[in-house]
């Protein structure tokens, strides 16, 4: 188990990370979002015992985390950090790198096991090719396979795949997180992409401004938001105010809960249409304001239609 006990960091006056408290259960896959600069780089590097904590403590079981102050080479020998510059050495060869840290012993079974992680990240027919080479793309894949070469028991990744195309991307992030499953590997990934949380996290922890917003089952914070900001990191959302039985209550809708509805009590006037494959994203005014709500087809500009709300 990883137990984070009310940490708080700054690099300088100015607090990065104020009081974060919150636990992680072995074989866990944990989203971190949060928008640029909210401290979520800091909190994996601080995690893996990079930097000095300020205040608080940080565990892995009975092990405590512990940074320069403590070891001559910062960083915990049971876990693995995946930075945003990747670490690779440019006149390495792929195979090079990604077995930089296998023992040489049995030259057989490294170079199965290499060839394993390289087919993990769908690189395997670069193993002789320069990392100089490559692609940002590719050499992000290559870093991905060097960090899992000797399975840590927690592995810290900071936007993995911001690199990679989108073609490529959502078979890696398969075959990445079922292995990682598979072993039992505990996984914190920071990332701005929604569907890392959506699609393969346990639970989702979103951060602002150095703060905890909220820690929870991926799937409950994206169906009840805490707020406009936590929504906002799945996609577009709507924030509209009510009248329930004489209050104003305020309520977060995203696009695909708005549909086009003779009987619809929301009158808007559409302004622009933006096509998404299957849909159409329509944005449009709503008592001067811009509203999004999706549509099977495209609609004419101006138009005034209504909605109803739909769960």
């Amino acid at each position: 188990m990883l137990q984070v006990k009310n940490i708080s960091f700054s690099y300088t006056d100015k607090p990065i990370i104020k009081g974060i408290d919150f636990t992680i259960q072995k074989g866990q896959n944990i989203a971190l979002l949060g928008e640029s600069g909210c401290g979520k780089s800091t909190l994996l590097k601080l995690i893996y015992g990079l930097y000095d904590l300020h205040t608080g403590q940080i565990f892995w079981d009975d092990n405590q985390v512990l940074g320069p102050k403590h070891y001559l080479v910062p960083g915990m020998p049971f876990m693995k950090f995946m930075a945003q510059d990747f670490g690779l050495m440019p006149y390495e060869t792929v195979s090079e790198s990604v077995g930089k840290f296998l023992s040489n012993q049995l030259l057989a079974i490294k170079r199965l096991r290499i060839q394993e992680l390289l087919d993990i990240v769908e690189m395997g027919d670069f193993s002789r090719v320069r990392v100089n080479e490559l692609s940002g793309g590719q050499q992000q894949r290559v870093a991905l396979a060097r960090v899992l070469a000797l399975e840590p028991q927690i592995l810290l990744l900071d936007e993995p795949f911001s690199h990679i195309d989108n073609f490529r991307k959502n078979a890696l992030r398969r075959n990445l997180f079922a292995y990682l499953k598979s072993r039992g590997i505990t996984v914190i990934v920071a990332t701005h992409d929604s569907t890392d949380a959506l699609s393969f996290s346990d639970e989702t922890i979103v951060m602002k401004d150095g703060e905890l917003v909220v820690k929870a089952p991926s799937k409950e914070i994206y169906k009840n938001p805490k707020n406009k900001y936590v929504a906002s990191l799945f996609g577009e959302v709507n924030e509209l105010v009510v009248n329930k039985n004489g209050t104003s209550e305020t309520v977060l809708l995203y696009p695909h809960q708005l549909k086009v509805a003779e009987d619809g009590i929301l009158k808007v006037t559409v302004k622009q249409c933006y096509f998404k494959g299957g849909y159409y994203l329509i944005k449009a005014a709503f008592n001067g304001k811009p509203l999004f709500f999706e549509h099977p087809t495209e609609l004419d500009l101006q138009l005034d239609v209504s909605l109803k709300v739909v769960k």
